[in-house]
């Protein structure tokens, strides 16, 4: 096995959602992914804690996104305004040539229980964060919570559209087109 090679942490997330897809997420062990990619097992442990870890990872750049992209919103933007440029900085997670590997993510985990109640618990904390942004702007509750909830679910369904697409509309499109459909949809609750 080589010493270092160039894209250690895509290399495994690869050969993780090659295995996951070829046998299960539950039948397919950490050694297993590492030797697909090349790698050694202690390899595969500096980049992720577990297995499932390699389909979560980036919770922490949407949450550094959403955070940062909500504070920065123009101070006259509305909580449907910021949220709505958390949802458009996020379309820089969601590049072109991730496009497979999304398809894959959303694959493996829509299979697995577990995975998807992993999915609803990124959910809320991704939700939170948003919350907990716009308070920070001076935006009261349940305004707050109630956008929060809007951009959570817009992201969320975006995820899947363009994971159901043909990878040629961008993400922040996706996301910004989703959150406006919600937004009316919400409107005619009256």
């Amino acid at each position: 096995m080589s010493r270092w090679e160039p894209n250690t942490r895509e290399r495994l997330e690869r050969a993780a959602l090659e295995l996951f897809a070829e046998r299960g997420y539950d039948d397919t062990a950490v050694a297993e992914i590492a030797e697909r990619a090349g790698l050694t097992k202690r390899t595969f442990f500096r980049h992720f804690t577990d297995k499932r870890e390699v389909l979560f990872s980036g919770q922490d750049i949407l949450s550094r996104l959403f955070a940062d992209s909500i504070a920065g919103a123009p101070e006259s933007a509305t909580p449907l305004q910021a949220i709505t440029a958390a949802l458009e900085a996020s379309g820089v997670a969601f590049p072109p040539e991730r496009f497979e590997l999304a398809r894959q993510r959303r694959d493996v985990v829509a299979a697995n229980a577990s995975l998807r109640e992993r999915e609803l618990f990124k959910r809320a904390a991704l939700t939170e964060v948003m919350a907990q942004a716009l308070r920070a702007r001076g935006v009261p509750d349940p305004s707050a919570s109630v956008a929060a909830e809007l951009g959570a679910l817009a992201f969320g369904m975006s995820y899947l559209r363009w994971a159901d697409s043909s990878g040629d509309e961008k993400f922040a499109d996706i996301a910004r087109e989703t959150l406006e459909e919600l937004r009316a949809a919400a409107a005619a609750l009256k």
